[in-house]
């Protein structure tokens, strides 16, 4: 009988570093050896990070991954481990040239006692801007299919699986013991709801078992999380690994009978310890972990040593300061109260009241010194007098950044991203945006199920009561709130939804029950609001539908409707 362990590794690389991705490589192979592995598979292009975008014009980096492969294969042998048929996913330089420079495959490899045993080319390219098909070519191969310790094991790559023609089809047509698929998949609120249904019924067309692998990180603005997981061939679910953490999954193979056997283990290997299926299936839990991941590995990856945000004691700032502590640690955020003569005493007293509930280092800069000034120089009145109000903010968190090399977190919402609820180049500035793709009223669920996460684990709330009940305010001027210039944010966000996400028609919603004038206002507030969006800060993307990557509009455009 023919009985092989699979070890399926969710590794974070980072895009560029192919020898330290080696080495991410090396290490779970090794710890996947001691658990007596017979195959280690790891994610889309871990060998290179992902995506790579414009890289793959660079004929210098295609020709460092491949020749990064084989290196990998030989020092895998060095190091006792070549008896273990490593899949990894790598680019590799195609006869195909583009805009003068190198297309490459984008392709997976089987590494075996220091050599590549197999090479197999992605067929298919997605239609969004994850790629590109410009950038990177994928004619492929016919099929590609391995024998393993008897075990017949069919090979794709991520989009592959999604395709009813091509390789999916022809897989459906051979005789394999198991399909293995390595994907780089990014996160959406919505994914699951087509990533296991696909899985199950693609396992049921194979007649095999199939096991998918799945990036884990943050890079730029895309999240990836992990989520690797094991289907019988009746299309049954079997095991999954923890999101948003890098760990291998393992699952026994048996060529005979044509099953997966149960999980042997999920091995976190961050922690090094032995863990099960943490979920408890509160897609609350799901974003506030993707944020985190996306915040954490933004800031790891990019060199920042530390956070600095402004605290308003609004829900935004207090939800982005919660982020960032779970990203870096509280030792290495700094918080900046920056209050002004409209701001209100329960707002600084909220703002202290978080950082001291988190832990970090928080100072106050009081902004009527600065403010006063100019509005006399400039003879400001009004909105002028509002904004240079969040200019001065802006330049305060800008000068904190430059003195400690901190990345400074813009804290705006989707809700207020899409209707242009932002001064810019005051409370826009920053380099990052943690919820730039979380509407208003996700914010408040997403601090709700923090605080009640805390108080189950015994420790104090971090999100004060009052930043979340208290109608939320800018305090650009006396008694203000956003709801002066803006519809509640439940039916702001109900509009935006069917707009954006679903992008429905003006016509269109206002069938769906919605007041034409407050739909014809919010349409013309997203339209007229492009040139802000163009530039503000990325933010993790957790929507299908996230500004700068899925949707853009012209900037110079004449419509009344979009």
């Amino acid at each position: 009988m023919s009985r092989i362990r699979f070890a399926l590794a969710q590794i974070n690389p980072i895009v560029g570093d192919i020898a330290g991705n080696a080495r991410l490589i090396i290490d779970a192979v090794s710890e996947a050896s001691e658990n007596s592995a017979s195959v280690v598979a790891f994610p889309e292009m871990a060998l290179t990070g992902y995506p790579i975008e414009d890289l793959a014009f660079n004929l210098d980096f295609v020709r460092e991954s491949m020749s990064g492969v084989d290196e990998l294969a030989r020092t895998l042998r060095t190091k006792g481990l070549g008896d273990i048929a490593v899949v990894v996913g790598y680019i590799r330089e195609s006869d195909e040239t583009s805009h003068g420079g190198a297309i490459a495959h984008n392709s997976l490899a089987v590494l075996f006692e220091g050599d590549v045993v197999e090479i197999y080319d992605k067929q298919h390219l997605p239609n969004y801007s994850v790629f590109d098909e410009q950038r990177v070519f994928n004619p492929g191969k016919t099929d590609s299919v391995v024998t393993v310790g008897g075990v017949t094991t069919g090979l794709l790559i991520c989009e592959d699986l999604w395709r009813d023609d091509g390789p999916t089809a022809r897989m459906a047509s051979l005789e394999t013991d198991v399909v293995l698929v390595i994907n780089a998949s990014p996160y959406e609120r919505t994914k699951d709801d087509m990533r296991m249904p696909l899985m199950a019924r693609r396992a049921i067309e194979f007649g095999s078992p199939l096991l998918y692998v799945n990036l884990v990180g943050g890079q730029d603005d895309l999240v990836f999380d992990g989520d690797s997981a094991v289907t019988s061939a009746s299309g049954e679910l079997i095991s999954r690994a923890p999101r948003f953490a890098p760990s291998i999954l393992y699952t026994d193979v048996d060529g005979t009978s044509n099953q997966a056997g149960l999980a042997v283990r999920t091995h976190d290997l961050a922690s090094g310890v032995e863990v099960g299926d943490l979920r408890d299936n509160d897609e609350r839990d799901d974003v506030w972990d993707a944020l985190v991941l996306g915040l954490r590995d933004y800031a790891l990856k990019n060199g920042f040593p530390g956070i600095v945000l402004g605290l308003s004691g609004g829900i935004d700032s207090a939800v982005c300061a919660v982020l960032a502590a779970d990203a870096v640690g509280a030792a290495n955020v700094l918080g900046v109260s920056m209050p002004s003569k409209w701001s209100s005493e329960h707002s600084k007293s909220d703002a202290l009241q978080l950082a001291e509930n988190i832990g970090c280092a928080y100072v106050v800069e009081p902004i009527a010194p600065l403010v006063d000034p100019l509005e006399s120089q400039l003879e400001l009145t009004g909105l002028a007098a509002e904004n240079v109000q969040a200019r001065i903010r802006g330049v305060i968190l800008m000068a904190k950044s430059n003195q400690s090399g901190h990345l400074v977190l813009t804290t705006g919402n989707k809700s207020e991203v899409a209707v242009g609820y932002s001064t810019m180049y005051g409370d826009t500035v920053g380099g990052f945006a943690p919820l730039k793709d979380v509407p208003k009223t996700l914010v408040w669920a997403l601090a709700e199920r923090r605080n009640e996460r805390a108080r189950r684990r015994g420790e104090t709330p971090p999100i004060p009561q009052q930043s979340i009940s208290k109608p939320p305010s800018a305090e650009l001027r006396p008694d203000q709130t956003d709801q002066d210039s803006l519809p509640d944010y439940a039916t702001l966000d109900a509009i935006l939804e069917l707009l954006i996400d679903e992008r429905q028609t003006v016509a269109g919603i206002v069938n769906a029950g919605y007041d034409l004038d407050v739909v014809s206002r919010v349409a013309h507030l997203v339209r007229i609001s492009e040139w802000k969006r163009r530039q503000g800060a990325i933010g993790p993307r957790i929507s299908s539908m996230a500004f700068g990557r899925e949707r853009r509009l012209p900037i110079t455009v004449r419509r009344t409707s979009l």
